[in-house]
């Protein structure tokens, strides 16, 4: 892991958001996703530089609508948020979850 997936995943384990599991480098279909909530149905992914590149973007594209087509919500967090602005990030996160 990153060492932001570290330090959210510091933050998802052992139910400390809204008493909800999370998995981490959880398989579906052909890809394997950051975190996943099965009771949400949220895939959390953590995205360092190498996506802003356009070949990533496409195959990041594509990954996002099969995950979609599951009936699964991606949600993204730039490693930059994740390190420079945690509280913000699970802020948003738990809103999120809070459906």
């Amino acid at each position: 892991m990153t060492s932001a997936e570290k330090q959210l995943w510091s933050h998802l384990r052992n139910r400390q958001i809204e008493g909800l599991k999370f998995r981490r480098q959880h398989g579906i279909g052909p890809y394997i996703v950051d975190f996943f909530c099965p009771e949400r149905r949220i895939v959390i992914e953590v995205d360092g530089d190498v996506h802003a590149f356009p070949q990533q973007t496409r195959k990041d594209a594509a990954r996002q609508t099969y995950l979609e087509s599951l009936g699964l919500l991606v949600v993204r967090y730039a490693n930059t948020d994740v390190l420079g602005n945690l509280e913000g990030v699970l802020e948003d996160l738990q809103a999120r979850l809070r459906w």
